[in-house]
């Protein structure tokens, strides 16, 4: 159940520094084991605390705004926090300036984020710090092995010695290979299971070329941040039961998740910058706002289409109802934020 602050109050933040398991394992203890099962979901005590967390590989697209709208609502409509965290961990996909035009894109609609900006390119220690952590654990380990060794298949206890330091090496969170599958609640999408050991094997958490991986960074920061509730994408639904791996291995409390349909493209492909989506455009009439309000199931009045942005996101702070999209994977862009036929790539 999410916590309602009071109008104007202001959501405590958590200590900066977690509590950690305090006795180092060779290996996942059977108590963990079991923990791993039915990954903890709700919120720790306190107010909602939502964010943003775009890459800076491109602009936002139409399909960036749905995410960002619809997790800042969730966290306005319960008078909660929204943060902006940029996710700046692949210097080799960033494109030069994108981090600025996210920022001033958001400023255009009226998507006010609170307090300052976090960048994640900025937060090497707390990482590595985090990584040690895990290694000391038992749960994390070095892995010179590379895609063609794997061949296709899941990383599941093939590296059995050490890698050789000299060389390029990644490091893994280590699975349970008897694990049972992993479940959570989504607000959204229901019960969602994967099997660690069937589904996801021990994956990466640091990259051979010494870059972070997604999955370590994001629940490090959201733990950090005090994030208690996650509104994203449906496309990275499967990198939860990842992230509720690693919050278990520190036995925290995970966040509460829910997943919002993608846009799509005519052919059905994801409105991506990978998929060369079409740049979203500043637009203060209010209309863009309006469409995704509509494409979200929100019912937006039509005289409401063009009174500026925010009338319109007053509007839909009030009237914020999430549970339209209950159960709901996909649905078309609007075709005017959809590539010309001819662009599309079947």
């Amino acid at each position: 159940m999410i916590q309602l602050c009071r109008a104007g109050a202001l959501c405590p933040r958590r200590a900066l520094l977690p509590t950690l398991m305090s006795t180092p394992t060779a290996a996942p203890t059977a108590a963990l084991s079991d923990a791993l099962q039915t990954a903890r979901s709700q919120p720790e005590p306190g107010c909602y605390i939502g964010r943003f967390a775009p890459s800076p590989t491109g602009p936002l697209h139409f399909g960036s705004l749905l995410a960002a709208l619809a997790s800042y609502l969730d966290a306005r409509h319960a008078n909660g926090q929204w943060l902006l965290r940029i996710e700046d961990l692949d210097p080799p996909r960033e494109e030069p300036g994108a981090s600025h035009h996210i920022l001033s894109t958001l400023e255009a609609y009226g998507l006010n984020w609170d307090g300052s900006v976090r960048y994640q390119s900025q937060r090497q220690a707390a990482y590595q710090h985090g990584l040690q952590q895990l290694a000391d654990k038992g749960v994390a380990f070095p892995c010179g092995c590379s895609r063609k060794q794997l061949q296709g298949r899941l990383h599941l206890r093939h590296c059995l010695n050490p890698p050789d330091r000299s060389q390029d090496y990644a490091w893994r969170f280590r699975v349970d290979p008897n694990s049972a599958p992993l479940c959570f609640q989504d607000r959204l999408q229901g019960r969602v299971c994967l099997s660690p050991a069937n589904d996801i094997g021990d994956f990466v958490i640091r990259r051979r070329d010494q870059l972070w991986s997604y999955q370590l960074a994001v629940v490090l920061d959201d733990r950090d941040q005090g994030i208690n509730q996650i509104v994203r994408g449906i496309d990275l639904i499967d990198s939860t039961q990842r992230q509720l791996l690693i919050y278990q291995a520190f036995d925290w409390s995970a966040p509460q998740y829910a997943h919002i349909p993608v846009a799509t493209e005519a052919n059905g492909q994801k409105l991506s910058k990978q998929n060369l989506a079409l740049p979203l455009q500043p637009d203060p009439s209010g209309q863009t706002l309006w469409l995704a309000l509509d494409w979200l199931r929100q019912h937006p009045p039509v005289a409401l289409q063009y009174e500026g942005n925010p009338s319109v996101l007053q509007w839909a702070i009030q009237h914020w109802q999430p549970a339209a999209l209950n159960g709901i994977h996909g649905l078309p862009a609007p075709v005017s934020f959809q590539r010309s036929p001819a662009g599309l790539r079947s």
